[in-house]
């Protein structure tokens, strides 16, 4: 057993000191800040992500209650209740939003081979969908979503090869998701999977000039005419495999080059698809292989809804919101670093389980993520979510 170091240090101790204090002196984190430093602040709420704490209350509490052991951990001083509050409250979210992405730019390279991922393309895929987190319409007057309600959606796209979130943004409940496309930074010949809300032909004819892909559900209501149909093996599920052009004066100004339309039909749940894509060199079972691989997204959020804190606020303004959620990405990042580096075959979720019940032990983290067989037996129940 470790004599020396906790394990929330430990796990503290995979990230570059230096690139976290660059991301808190670019909006001056730590401006006249004598005590609480941006870097005690981060540890105070990614503690509370991990043990599942309830409030800043709680976390405050429970860091008291080992006050011989939080110096150790890395935690300076455990601070008031008002002091975390207040901090999540005024010290920009954008922190800890550049750290996310200083800890994608090193956790990414790392599952460029996933194994799981089971298309064989070169291109980098990516999947692209939304989720609202409901509030209290009295509480969170700042997000206002209707008459009644309040609600902050989470845009997320999705790395599918390591299940990896490289670009989030956070907006009130109101933003139409499809709008979200305006900000997306497209990466050349990558594909981009989305479902038909995405559906606004402009955006996607600026996705094809970028030099990416998309492939995207189509609407019902979809007019056009055939320009070209090639020939499909019905016995896979294909129904056809088409070049289209638009046919509503609207939509062919908006997208004038020709579409890739697919119709599959799913034997197993009795459905049947109609895909529109940019891309012409693909298979056609491939086009429809990819539109199933986004359901990953959805995977995503429901990992991160049940076991990181997002859904629970710990603050009422829109930074201590972003702070929350974006803290919870960092700490969602780092569990991923983590397990590539000790190369443990744990899963997401079996980690996050052994370091909530570990913070405050001195087993060193290869001990408990490599060796867990020995020390540990983790019953994974309910039909947990596992992205990894």
């Amino acid at each position: 057993m470790n004599t020396g170091s906790y394990v929330l240090a430990q796990f503290a101790g995979f990230i570059v000191r230096h690139e976290f204090s660059k991301c808190v002196d670019r909006y001056d984190g730590d401006y006249k800040v004598k005590d609480f430093s941006c870097w005690n602040q981060f540890l105070c709420m990614m503690f509370g992500q991990l043990s599942h704490r309830e409030s800043v209350t709680d976390i405050i509490t429970c860091l008291d209650a080992h006050k011989s052991a939080v110096y150790h951990m890395g935690i300076k001083q455990v601070v008031a209740v008002s002091t975390l509050t207040r901090a999540n409250e005024i010290r920009d979210y954008r922190i800890y939003a550049d750290f996310a992405a200083y800890l994608l730019k090193i956790t990414k390279p790392l599952y460029i081979d996933e194994n799981d991922f089971v298309l064989d393309l070169d291109n980098t895929v990516y999947a692209f969908d939304s989720t609202t987190i409901d509030l209290c319409l009295s509480t969170f007057v700042w997000a206002k979503f209707r008459k009644t309600k309040a609600a902050v959606k989470m845009h997320t796209l999705l790395d599918l090869r390591g299940n990896l979130p490289t670009f989030i943004y956070i907006t009130n409940g109101k933003v139409h998701d499809v709008n979200v496309l305006d900000v997306i930074p497209f990466e050349r010949n990558a594909f981009y999977v989305m479902d038909r809300g995405y559906v606004d032909f402009a955006r996607l004819y600026a996705i094809t000039q970028c030099g990416s892909f998309f492939v995207i559900r189509a609407k019902d209501n979809l007019k056009f005419k055939c320009a070209l149909s090639r020939k499909v093996d019905k016995t896979t599920g294909l129904r056809c495999d088409q070049n289209i052009q638009l046919l509503t004066k609207k939509s062919a100004l908006e997208y004038p080059q020709y579409l890739r339309r697919v119709k599959y039909y799913d034997q197993e749940t009795d459905q049947t698809f109609v895909f529109l894509s940019n891309n012409f060199e693909i298979d056609a079972m491939v086009v429809a292989a990819l539109y199933k691989q986004r359901w990953q997204v959805e995977l995503f959020f429901k990992w991160i809804k049940q076991h990181l804190r997002i859904t629970a606020f710990w603050g009422f303004s829109e930074n201590a919101v972003k702070t929350q959620i974006w803290t919870a990405v960092c700490t969602y990042l780092l569990i991923a670093y983590v397990k590539r580096q000790l190369k443990s075959e744990l899963s997401m979720y079996e980690i996050q389980q052994i370091l909530s019940v570990s913070i405050f032990s001195k087993f060193t983290l290869d001990e408990l993520l490599t060796n867990t067989s020995k020390n540990f037996e983790i019953n994974d129940q309910c039909n947990q979510l596992t992205l990894f």
